[in-house]
């Protein structure tokens, strides 16, 4: 949905939705792709399947592409994890990583709502595993400290894109 396009990525807790709010909160074109683009499906043909689970969470990869071939908006941003991002990565001008510290991996983890993903004791393995691994997260894309307060966050993804 904008001229140039960009992806905010990171495993659970890195702030991918504290972003984008900040995003929207300044003006900008963004959205919470785990909320209005991600289902349960197959990452590789998109099928949609009844299996709740991390390794099916996937973005609807039509949907991704109809919002970036609409050039209405001059920046957009798409925030949120998804399993299948291979399918779509190359439509956007630059990828972000958000990236945090064990000890802030962990403090957030115990702050999060039990209804949210990460907020059971249960899912906490697999999320600190991610975090140590980063299998399921873009290899290539500019690294953002997501440990510094939001706006700092913020400012330096939009530098970049400003070009300064």
């Amino acid at each position: 949905m904008g001229v140039k396009n960009y992806l905010i990525e990171g495993v659970s807790c890195t702030g991918k939705t504290t972003v984008c709010n900040e995003l929207q909160r300044r003006g900008y074109q963004a959205f919470h792709g785990d909320r209005e683009l991600a289902y349960q499906g197959d990452p590789e043909t998109g099928e949609k399947t009844d299996t709740a689970s991390h390794e099916n969470h996937i973005w609807d990869v039509d949907k991704v592409k109809a919002l970036v071939d609409n050039k209405s908006e001059p920046v957009t941003f798409f925030c949120g994890g998804s399993r299948n991002f291979s399918k779509f990565i190359d439509l956007f001008d630059e990828v972000f990583v958000l990236e945090i510290d064990i000890e802030t991996l962990n403090r957030r983890l115990d702050e999060r709502p039990e209804d949210e993903f990460g907020g059971k004791k249960s899912e906490r393995a697999l999320i600190v595993r991610l975090h140590e691994t980063k299998e399921d997260i873009p290899r290539t894309g500019m690294i953002i400290d997501a440990t510094a307060p939001i706006e700092r966050v913020v400012d330096k993804i939009v530098r970049q894109i400003e070009g300064r």
